[in-house]
């Protein structure tokens, strides 16, 4: 079994990046799960664009910039949004329908938009796109899926930081240990969401790629923000659903118990700031009044208005009991993006001859300090296919590397007392989530950094006694997780300032230089 290019990753970015190569290459997608277990299948909002009557690319980045208080890259938002139209007609000629209004997309406003550009699938967009893209990857005899695969590392010529020729697989059915040679790799394996105990993020957004790509000499840039979303469902089973941005975009107000609101007060843009700006409200108020959670209003639209443009959302609350037509919405902030990552250019290439990262798994200075609503379904569609083309444009070489086929060796057997490391490893984990939601959350401070950097130090040092593969699934996303904790970490005390999802109590302030992100490569 030999392939040209390697997909480690299985959400809309991979997928993308899959299609636009199966016609002239082999490749091989490796997909932690089944194809639809990824985060972008959770998906609710949208992807944005500026397809609206009087809108543009020009304010569109304005917006985008804006969000990003200070740290985008604007030639690379600029490239980015050029494609967003194209991105919308990409994804409509393979198969996924948009809500429309008449002839015309149905567009509606998230937080931070200047005006509505959000092109949507009703309240369940992630998981139209996925359904539709998944359809089309299954009829393309060129790409091979190994399911239930998982990445271990990289595979390099020499040193960290030298070509990349492949990567070594966890085969999770069989416990067999796989190294696949391939001529370009291209890391598609979303964000790092599982390191906070409250997230939307899927129990696979273990940070997997960023990890691999870390030990292997990338450069990495601007971990320091990871965006809360202001509207996790808050309750006992909620699962981390979201309740999506486009419920405030159509009027939702955000309360107090006593039915007060409390934006206006720390925004002029109320309930349609950004992001973080919102988030931060929330844990304010939370913290003043000593709440779990705040209220989510949306009970002025009618039920049918409701049921047509949010019938997943209300299907789910009904579910758990909550009548969003007749009852607030419990909310409060819970981890939702990785805005940094794997340092690249908006073709995917990143410092590591060979490698390629896209989607959230990437850092192209899109984003900067605070990602804008629904620009990451975008950037997925954009860089995963920037990234094929990049690669269509190299001549086809041979994969270098010890062996063109698949070499299988066999992990060792498990250990006598396997149950007794499971439950040590959960314990890890739980412990890990919990330190960073405490020390380095929506707020943070000095001290409470240093606290999360001890934690880390020393589950990073007792890692080092065990080869996490042998060991199995449970230990191999720890150590992802423990390595991009301390990225985040270390990130967070670098900088003496506060600035999009990145708040210090200890700095409060903006510098009036930002501290840039990683060069791209």
């Amino acid at each position: 079994m030999a392939f040209d290019v390697i997909i480690i990753g299985s959400g809309l970015a991979g997928l993308a990046a899959a299609l636009e190569l199966a016609p002239h290459r082999r490749v091989a997608l490796v997909s932690k799960g089944a194809l639809r277990s990824g985060a972008s299948q959770h998906a609710q909002g949208g992807i944005a664009a500026p397809l609206g009557p009087g809108d543009s690319v020009a304010a569109h980045l304005r917006d985008t910039l804006e969000a990003g208080a200070g740290l985008c890259d604007a030639n690379a938002a600029r490239a980015i949004i050029d494609q967003a139209c194209a991105a919308i007609g990409w994804l409509q000629a393979q198969g996924v329908a948009f809500s429309t209004e008449g002839a015309h997309l149905h567009l509606t406003r998230e937080g931070g938009h200047g005006q509505r550009r959000i092109a949507h699938a009703a309240d369940a967009t992630g998981r139209a796109i996925i359904a539709a893209l998944v359809a089309r990857v299954e009829q393309q005899p060129a790409i091979t899926v190994l399911a239930r695969h998982c990445a271990i590392d990289l595979l390099l010529s020499g040193a960290p930081g030298s070509r990349c020729h492949g990567v070594r697989l966890l085969d999770l059915d069989r416990g067999l240990r796989r190294d696949i040679a391939a001529a370009q790799v291209v890391i598609a394996t979303g964000g790092a969401g599982q390191v906070y105990a409250s997230t939307t993020a899927p129990p696979s957004a273990t940070g997997d790629g960023i990890a691999i790509a870390a030990r292997a000499g990338a450069r990495v840039a601007n971990l320091a923000f990871t965006q809360f979303h202001p509207t996790g469902l808050h309750h006992p089973r909620a699962d981390g659903f979201l309740i999506s941005e486009a419920v405030r975009g159509e009027g939702g107000r955000l309360c107090l118990p006593d039915g007060s609101r409390f934006m206006p007060a720390h925004d002029p843009r109320a309930e349609l700031a950004p992001r973080d700006i919102v988030a931060r409200a929330i844990h304010a108020e939370m913290q003043r009044h000593a709440l779990d959670c705040v209220h989510l209003d949306i009970r002025h639209q009618p039920r049918d208005f409701l049921l047509a443009h949010f019938p997943l959302i209300h299907g789910r609350c009904l579910a758990l009991g909550l009548d969003i037509a007749t009852t607030p919405i419990p909310v409060a902030p819970t981890a939702h993006y990785t805005c940094g990552g794997i340092a690249t250019d908006t073709d995917g290439r990143s410092s590591v001859p060979g490698l390629y990262a896209v989607g959230e798994a990437a850092c192209t200075g899109l984003h900067g300090a605070n990602r804008l609503a629904s620009n990451s379904l975008l950037e997925c569609v954009v860089t995963g296919r920037a990234a094929a083309r990049d690669i269509l444009a190299s001549p086809l070489a041979t994969p270098s590397g010890a062996a063109m086929a698949t070499a299988v060796a066999p992990a060792h057997a498990a250990p006598a007392d396997a149950a007794a490391m499971a439950a040590c490893v959960a314990r890890q984990r739980q412990a890990l989530r919990a330190s960073m939601s405490r020390d380095a959350g929506i707020v943070r401070s000095d001290a409470s950094l240093r606290r999360a950097a001890d934690h880390i130090r020393a589950l990073r040092r007792a890692l080092e006694a065990h080869d996490p593969a042998d060991d199995g699934l449970a230990l191999l996303e720890l150590r992802n997780l423990a390595l991009v904790a301390d990225l985040i970490v270390g990130d967070a005390q670098a900088r003496r300032e506060s600035r999009g999802a990145h708040f210090n109590q200890d700095w409060p302030d903006r510098a009036e230089a930002a501290p840039g992100q990683a060069a791209p490569p």
